[in-house]
């Protein structure tokens, strides 16, 4: 059982932390700060990027081989890099042609969790969904796992939007950790996701039976993401974040929607994100002819991102599917106008379209197009949306809640544990 008021001992796990760029590194930012503040204590383990942490949270670094970094990606590690068992089934798996580091980051996290199982009551990972986190739950220790949204769909859409059979069948391969991550979500005793879009997800996908799946909200620092009235907007100011030169983020339609729109007005786009050099988001911008009208923003931090909306005229969510959207929140509490899709969970995040959001079908550039040139020549619906936006942001989201919840979903972790644990119980009940 666990006392209601003790103070809880919680290893945070996070495979990736890019601080200002990606739902992952946000997340256990905020998150690890919120449950600093209602007095437990975390210690996050993470691979890089390394993420950025509150000066209370301690960060134990679990280096990968860094394959897939910015400076030389997919660079094939020499042998003499080989010092631990990770590393061997980073570039095993490398060398397969699959993602390799939810599955190497797990090694690493039960290696060092091995020698510290007295040191925290919980183990608490973001996403990575490894067999690594199945040895850490035979050791004793709970582990409850956050899943934004299933990455099968990301698999799903990159397989449809294949140009040739080859990408089809490369992207399959690369996708193949998917196969273990259902594996494991279906062996948790207990999961928590963003959105009831993503609870039906994640249970369609990766089989996790419905009474194991809980939704906590992610937040958002209303304080910090605010407007700033003193900034002035830029006409035809565009803003959008894409976290990764994916085909999920729909970057594409909103490019081919930016040119649609530059036909006739004078608009630009500044992007919150880093395109893959020759990507297809490059390629894109290329064949537009956007290469003057198209900026990306990185490494900044968040009080500069906060001055990028208080410029923008409209912020875009063009998402073919988002699990919750971070961004989306972050751009409605800066009382900035906001054009998103209807892909997975944003209609239940952005709220009533001409209420507190203006909402497109997803993968549409021409409608797209449309109702950002709508949403431009009409100030006053603008200023409303934006207005209203804010509000529901207020009324629902922030860091601190989604602490208090996440702690009920630890408390309750540790008083069915390890009874309710799908292995662990079943191997209980039969000694």
């Amino acid at each position: 059982m666990s006392a209601p008021d003790q103070p809880l001992r919680i290893a945070l796990l996070a495979y990736r932390g890019k601080p200002h760029v990606g739902g992952q590194g946000v997340y256990i930012r905020h998150l690890s700060k919120a449950l600093a503040d209602l007095g437990h204590h975390v210690e996050v383990l993470g691979g890089q990027p390394f993420p950025v942490l509150d000066e209370r949270v301690p960060l134990v670094e679990l280096p990968s081989l860094d394959i897939y970094n910015d400076h030389f990606p997919m660079r094939m590690p020499g042998i003499w890099e080989l010092k631990t068992l990770g590393d061997v089934v980073e570039v095993a798996a490398f060398s397969s042609g699959t993602f390799p580091e939810p599955l190497a980051f797990t090694v690493r996290a039960a290696q060092h969790l091995r020698r510290r199982i007295g040191e925290f009551d919980l183990v608490h990972d973001n996403q990575s969904l490894g067999y690594g986190l199945l040895a850490v739950e035979k050791m004793g220790l709970p582990v409850l796992g956050t899943i934004h949204h299933p990455i099968t769909v990301d698999r799903r859409l990159e397989m449809e939007h294949a140009a040739t059979p080859w990408q089809r069948f490369s992207k399959g391969r690369w996708y193949a950790f998917t196969k273990m991550q259902t594996r494991v979500a279906s062996r948790l005793t207990r999961v928590i996701t963003v959105s009831e879009n993503s609870l039906g997800d994640i249970h369609r996908d990766h089989q996790v039976p419905l009474e194991r799946l809980h939704v906590v909200p992610v937040g958002v620092d209303p304080d910090l993401f605010k407007p700033l009235p003193h900034v002035e907007r830029r006409p035809g100011r565009l803003i959008t974040t894409a976290s990764a030169d994916v085909t999920m983020k729909g970057l594409r339609y909103l490019l081919e929607a930016l040119a649609k729109l530059r036909a006739e007005r004078d608009v630009d786009l500044v992007v919150i994100g880093r395109p893959k050099p020759g990507g297809p988001s490059a390629q894109t911008i290329d064949e537009l002819g956007l290469t003057d009208h198209v900026e990306f923003v990185t490494g900044v931090p968040d009080e500069r991102i906060v001055e990028l909306y208080a410029e923008a005229e409209l912020a875009v969510v063009p998402s073919l599917y988002e699990g919750f959207s971070l961004p989306a929140i972050e751009a409605m509490s800066c009382g900035v106008p906001l054009v998103a899709t209807t892909g997975g969970a944003l209609p239940e995040v952005t709220g009533a379209a001409g209420e507190t959001c203006f909402q497109v079908p997803p993968g549409d550039a021409a409608a797209l197009a449309h109702e950002i040139a709508t949403a431009l020549d009409d100030p006053a619906a603008r200023a409303r949306i934006g207005a209203a936006g804010r509000e529901r942001v207020i009324e629902r989201w922030s860091w601190r809640h989604t602490a208090e919840q996440t702690v009920e979903q630890y408390r309750a972790l540790l008083d069915e544990w390890p009874e309710a644990s799908p292995f662990l119980g079943r191997r209980q009940t039969r000694s």
